[in-house]
């Protein structure tokens, strides 16, 4: 055990900083109760403080969320518990998530026409080998999921990218079953290493039916330009020309000048004539001969 020199407290004033006087290495305490007990040297109140802390998370609980998938790092870092004291409870639990994980790769997976003959730790194996994989790298894992369902975890390295598949597993005869989850764990299950991912799929067929529409689109466009150009032909026009007509040369003004006169040299002569008719009519009557003709004996001209 190495002695630490205390520097101070942090700049949050939660934390005190603490130095390794051979290397300079910095270290940072949590500046909690359990510390202040301790640096008063009272035990008593010390010990109080660690039995409170762990009753805030029992020991049922710690087990229960070690088999949810939880690590033993994480449960110390939520509870405040030390590391070793968690793991004096979730040692039993992460032997039995480590025998299904085993007891998952002698499953069969399940295909489109019932279970393989193979088993999971097979299949992938011989995966792996096509694809160029260490499978010896390989990590498996296992927990209980919410549906109260074992789930299985594989995780490998390829390239500077760390993937992970996912099978639920259902214990039985012959081994029990495992079905994927994810796209990787498909992946897995079929061993050609010339089957394109299923995240490209969607893409090249969004882009087929793209380029279908755009063909289709085209072809609408240059269809209908003939069968409108020959029933335009056929169709009856109508002449809806709204534009003033021309205006009229001055040898047709001159005509239409002419003719108005006469129009009005005609309509002139009719008046008259009808004016004249009465006339005419009065003068083929008889005339009477006043009282001094007839006396005088002369005959009246009017």
């Amino acid at each position: 055990m190495r002695a630490l020199r205390v520097v101070g407290l942090d700049e949050d004033g939660e934390s005190v900083v603490c130095e390794d006087p051979e290397n300079g290495e910095r270290f940072t305490v949590p500046a909690d109760e359990r510390l202040r007990a301790a640096a008063r040297g009272d035990l008593t109140r010390l010990g109080q403080v660690q039995i409170a802390m762990e009753a805030q998370m029992r020991p049922r609980e710690i087990q229960s969320r070690i088999r949810g998938g939880a690590s033993v790092e994480q449960i110390a870092t939520v509870s405040g518990i030390p590391e070793h004291r968690v793991e004096r409870y979730a040692y039993p639990v992460l032997l039995e998530r480590a025998q299904i994980a085993e007891m998952a790769q002698r499953a069969h997976p399940v295909r489109e026409d019932g279970p393989d003959v193979q088993t999971l730790g097979e299949v992938v194996a011989h995966t792996f080998g096509m694809r160029g994989h260490d499978y010896a790298e390989a990590n498996w894992d296992s927990w209980r999921g919410e549906d109260n369902k074992w789930v299985v975890q594989l995780t490998w390295q390829a390239g500077r990218s760390e993937n992970r598949a996912h099978w639920v597993f259902h214990p039985g005869a012959h081994g029990g079953t495992v079905a994927a989850l994810d796209d990787h764990a498909a992946d897995l299950l079929d061993p050609s290493p010339n089957r394109p991912l299923r995240t490209v799929r969607p893409v090249t067929e969004l882009a087929r039916e793209a380029l279908q529409l755009d063909q289709q689109a085209q072809q609408v466009q240059e269809r209908p330009e003939e069968p409108v150009a020959a029933q335009r032909s056929e169709a009856p026009t109508l002449d809806l020309d709204t534009t003033p007509p021309p205006a009229p040369e001055p040898a047709a003004e001159e005509q239409v000048e002419e003719n108005a006169e006469g129009a009005t040299a005609e309509a002139a002569e009719d008046d008259a004539q009808r004016k004249a008719e009465p006339r005419r009519g009065r003068k083929s009557h008889p005339i009477v001969p006043s009282w001094e003709d007839v006396l005088l004996g002369v005959r009246s001209h009017r």
